[in-house]
């Protein structure tokens, strides 16, 4: 059965005219028929969007890369949702929450009580670099990622597919090694750089890095992400296609089984 990554949003840095902040749905139906949700990051403006393909209240699992507010800020709304929602007299499970150590202080830090970490709405779990744990039919494996905060890229499999979600990074030995496991099926990969060539080290990759590191990956897909929403992206897709020439830009709305 396949694996199925939606766009929900994509603009990097934030959301943009036409695009939540970083939101990704993986979805999978296991062989009783049961579909099984998890969400990759929950940026600013994404809870909107996100109930298009799913009710936020009872996904399976959140799993966040970093602190940055474009990949955790609705957290906090859907801590909201959850609990004022149509959901808050079924009492459903808490939802696992997946990320680096002290993730689920962010939602403090939004609802304006430090003491808040949406103890009701959430299970949290930290990872750390080479943690493996799952969620139902996923199996996730988390890798330290080269960001100025404490970051993650994971990959996500379900049978025979596996997912590179790469969050926020340089390029770093970690995340590379992940690319060039095989039975990769699909890179989700950022180039908050977009074009550019010369950038501060430890912060994004640009579409060269990011095409470069999915050659390691041999025939996996590429999708190009999180590029800043005041940037044309169409120039970060050619210098990825120049490595990965099947490449194609995230688009909210879209798609892709692997």
């Amino acid at each position: 059965m396949t694996v199925e990554l939606t766009i929900v949003g994509c603009a990097g840095s934030t959301a943009g005219p036409d695009s939540a902040a970083s939101c990704y749905m993986v979805s999978h139906a296991d062989a009783d028929g049961r579909t099984w949700r998890l969400v990759l990051d929950l940026g600013s403006g994404a809870i909107g969007p996100l109930q298009r393909y799913c009710d936020p209240a009872r996904v399976d699992g959140v799993l966040v890369s970093h602190g940055h507010p474009d990949h955790c800020a609705d957290l906090g709304a859907l801590d909201v949702l959850r609990r004022y929602g149509p959901s808050r007299d079924e009492d459903p499970p808490r939802i696992p929450l997946l990320g680096p150590e002290g993730i689920d202080r962010r939602i403090g830090d939004v609802s304006g009580d430090p003491a808040d970490r949406g103890a009701a709405t959430y299970d949290f779990r930290p990872l750390a670099h080479g943690d493996v744990t799952r969620i139902g039919p996923f199996t996730i494996e988390a890798a330290r990622a080269n960001h100025p905060v404490p970051a993650l890229a994971f990959l996500v499999s379900a049978g025979r597919s596996t997912l590179l979600y790469t969050g926020d990074t340089d390029r770093c030995a970690e995340v590379d090694a992940l690319a060039a496991r095989p039975g990769v099926s699909l890179i989700l990969g950022e180039a908050g750089w977009a074009h550019r060539e010369v950038n501060p080290p430890g912060v994004h990759m640009n579409g060269d890095q990011l095409g470069r590191m999915a050659a390691l990956s041999g025939r996996a897909a590429l999708v190009v992400t999180h590029v800043a929403s005041w940037v044309d992206p169409e120039p970060t897709l050619v210098q990825a296609r120049a490595h990965a020439p099947g490449a194609v830009l995230a688009r909210p709305g879209e798609t892709h089984a692997f």
